[in-house]
C-alpha cells in the first residue's frame, strides 16, 4: 500500500471543495431529463428504456473498485478516474443522441451509461473517505452534510438544465461529459488528506452549523425557484440571476477556510507548538517503552529471521510458537468492533450482514417508489409530476442532513446507537406505504414527503455507522459493498415486482398507462412487509451495538479505539 501523507492545510478547505464534488456525483440523477430523448430519437421501447434505467442505478451505486483504489492511492487519483469515466460514458451517449454517430448498438449505450454514472461512485467514495478521515470525531455530521448536498444535486442540475442548457438533452449530455470533469479537475487539488480535526477548536461546532444552515438555505432556495419557474414564465435575466445566486450559495462552505486565513483563532496559532510538544513527549515515551504492541525486530543474528516473519508466509506453526515464546512477535488477534477491519474480516461478521439487510430493505424499497414516482402520481390522477419529484428531492435532502445532525446529537448525549434512527424511519415507511396503497385524497404529497425524509435518513446513518463498526482503514471498500443494496433493491422490487404488477393491471385496462390505486397497491403492501422485516432487524442490530457505542462515546465524546491491525 502506498503511503498517504496528510497535508498541513485545515480540513475545511477539502470539505468545501467536496461539496462541489458531491453535486458532481449527482450526475446519475439526470437520467429522467434525457431518457425521453433516448426513447424518441433512438426509437427505444419502454422495456429497453427500463433496462437503461437499471444500468443507471448499477453504475451509480456499485463502487467496489473505487473502494479498493481509494485505500491505495491519494484522492486525486480516484477523482481523476471518475472524471475520465464521466467523459467517456456521457461522451458516448452524446455522440448517439446528437446524431454525430448513427446506429450505435444498444449494448454500447447500455455499457456507456454504466461507465458514465459510475463516475458518481468514484466521486462519492473519494470525498466521503477523505472527509471521514479528516473529521474522525464528527462522522455523522460530515456524512449528513455531504450526502445532503448529494441529495440536492438533482435540483441543481435541473436549474442548470433549464437556464443554461435550454432544456436540451444533447446539451445536457455534453455538459456532463465536459463540464463535470472540468469541475473535478479544479477541485481535486483541494480534496486531500489533512491533519485530522482534533475537536479541540471551540469554533468547530459553529463551523459545522454554518455549513448546515447554508445547505438548508440552498435547499429551500432551489425548491422555491423551481416552483416559481414552473408556475410563472420568468424572463432570461431573472433566470440567470437565480442561477448566479445558486452558485454563490454553493460557494458558502468555502467561507470558513477564508475566514480562518484572515482571522486565525488562538488555537490555530498555537497548534504548531502543541503538536511539536506532543511529538517530543510521544518520542520520549516510545524510547522508554520496551514492550511495544507492534512486532519486535530483534537485532541479534539468532532471531533476525524471526523478526521478519511477516514477509515469510511459509513459516510453520512450530516456528510461529517458538517465535512467540522468544518474544520476537506478538500474536495478532482479530479486530474487535470499533477497530479497523479488513473487508474479509468484516464480511464474516453478523453485524455486517444485519446492517446490509437493514439498509437493503429500507433503501431498496424506497428506490422502488422513487423509480416509479411519476407513474404513481399519474395513476392517482396527478398529471404534472414535476412538483411531486421536487418535493421528494427536497425531503430526501432534509432526511440526509437531519439524519446526520440528530444521530450525532444523541450519540454524544446518550451514546445512542445510530441504527435506532433506521428503526424509527422504517416504521414511518411502513405507515407511508399504507398511505400510498390507500390512495386517499390528499395523502399522496404527504406520503411522498415522509418517504423522502426516511429515504434520506437511511443514507446518512449507514455511512458513520459503517465507519464506527469497522474502522476507517478499509472504510471505502466496506461502504461500497453496503451500497449494493440500492441497485439490488431497484432490480428486485422495481424491475421484477412493481413493473410486472403494473403491466398486468395495465393489460386489464387494455392500455399502456395504468390508472387507479390498483396499479401499485399490491406493490406497496409488499414494500410495507419488507420494511417490517427491516425494522425488526434494526432493533436486533441496535441492541447488539449498544455496548459498542457505550465504549466509543463514553463521556460524551468519540474515542478512537486502538486498532489491532496497526
Amino acid at each position: 500500500m502506498v503511503s498517504l501523507k496528510a497535508g498541513t492545510r485545515p480540513p475545511w478547505v477539502g470539505l468545501g471543495a467536496s461539496v462541489w464534488m458531491q453535486i458532481a456525483a449527482g450526475n446519475a440523477y439526470n437520467f429522467p431529463l434525457y431518457s425521453h430523448t433516448l426513447k424518441s430519437v433512438l426509437g427505444f421501447s419502454q422495456q429497453q428504456l427500463t433496462m437503461l434505467g437499471v444500468a443507471n442505478d448499477i453504475g451509480e451505486n456499485v463502487g467496489l473498485l473505487p473502494g479498493l483504489v481509494c485505500n491505495k492511492f491519494p484522492p486525486w487519483v480516484v477523482l481523476l478516474i471518475g472524471a475520465f469515466a464521466c467523459f467517456l460514458g456521457y461522451g458516448t451517449l452524446w455522440l448517439s443522441v446528437s446524431g454525430t454517430v448513427l446506429n450505435m448498438p444498444y449494448w454500447v449505450l447500455w455499457i456507456a451509461l454504466i461507465v458514465g454514472t459510475n463516475s458518481s461512485a468514484w466521486f462519492s467514495t473519494a470525498v466521503l473517505v477523505t472527509n471521514m478521515r479528516n473529521f474522525p470525531l464528527n462522522r455523522g455530521t460530515v456524512a449528513g452534510i455531504l450526502k445532503g448536498y448529494g441529495g440536492l444535486s438533482a435540483a441543481v442540475f435541473t436549474e442548470v438544465y433549464g437556464v443554461l442548457l435550454k432544456n436540451s438533452s444533447a446539451n445536457l449530455l455534453m455538459f456532463l461529459a465536459i463540464g463535470v470533469p472540468i469541475t473535478c479537475f479544479v477541485m481535486m487539488y483541494f480534496v486531500r488528506p489533512c491533519t485530522p480535526a482534533s475537536g479541540d477548536d471551540p469554533l468547530e461546532h459553529s463551523h459545522f452549523l454554518f455549513i448546515q444552515l447554508a445547505s438548508a438555505v440552498l435547499g429551500v432556495y432551489v425548491l422555491s425557484t423551481t416552483i416559481l419557474e414552473d408556475v410563472f414564465a420568468l424572463g432570461v435575466p431573472v433566470s440567470y440571476l437565480i442561477l448566479v445566486i445558486m452558485v454563490l450559495l454553493l460557494l458558502a462552505p468555502l467561507a470558513i477556510p477564508v475566514k480562518m486565513t484572515f482571522y486565525p483563532s488562538i488555537l490555530s496559532k498555537s497548534s504548531t507548538v502543541n503538536q511539536s510538544e506532543e511529538t517530543v513527549a510521544i518520542t520520549d515515551q516510545d524510547k522508554g517503552n520496551e514492550e511495544s504492541t507492534e512486532p519486535l525486530l530483534i537485532a541479534s543474528s539468532s532471531s533476525a529471521n524471526l523478526g521478519s516473519f511477516h514477509e515469510n508466509e511459509d513459516m510453520s506453526e512450530v516456528d510461529m510458537l517458538l517465535a512467540e515464546g522468544e518474544g520476537a512477535i506478538k500474536k495478532k488477534r482479530r479486530p474487535r468492533r470499533g477497530e479497523d477491519f479488513k473487508f474479509k474480516e468484516a464480511v464474516v461478521k453478523a453485524d455486517f450482514w444485519c446492517l446490509f439487510l437493514v439498509y437493503f430493505f429500507g433503501v431498496g424499497s424506497g428506490v422502488t417508489v422513487l423509480n416509479n414516482l411519476a407513474q404513481v402520481g399519474i395513476a392517482q390522477g396527478v398529471n404534472d409530476t414535476t412538483i411531486l419529484l421536487s418535493l421528494f428531492s427536497f425531503c430526501n435532502f432534509v432526511g440526509r442532513l437531519g439524519g446526520g445532525i440528530v444521530s450525532e446529537h444523541f450519540v454524544r448525549l446518550k451514546a445512542l446507537p445510530r441504527t435506532i434512527w433506521m428503526t424509527f424511519t422504517q416504521v414511518v415507511m411502513i405507515i407511508t406505504y399504507f398511505l400510498f396503497a390507500s390512495a386517499l385524497n390528499g395523502t399522496l404529497y404527504v406520503a411522498t414527503a415522509l418517504l423522502g425524509i426516511c429515504y434520506g435518513v437511511q443514507f446518512s446513518i449507514l455511512i458513520p455507522t459503517t465507519s464506527e463498526l469497522f474502522g476507517l482503514k478499509h472504510f471505502g471498500l466496506i461502504l461500497s459493498f453496503m451500497g449494493i443494496g440500492n441497485p439490488l433493491g431497484a432490480y428486485l422490487f422495481s424491475g421484477l415486482l412493481a413493473g410486472y404488477l403494473y403491466d398486468i393491471e395495465a393489460a386489464k385496462q387494455h392500455s399502456d398507462t395504468c390508472i387507479g390505486p390498483n396499479c401499485f397497491r399490491v406493490t406497496f403492501l409488499v414494500l410495507a412487509g419488507l420494511c417490517s422485516a427491516g425494522a425488526l432487524l434494526s432493533v436486533v442490530l441496535t441492541v447488539r451495538l449498544k455496548p459498542v457505542y457505550q465504549m466509543l462515546y463514553a463521556g460524551g465524546s468519540f474515542r478512537l479505539p486502538r486498532s489491532s491491525n496497526h
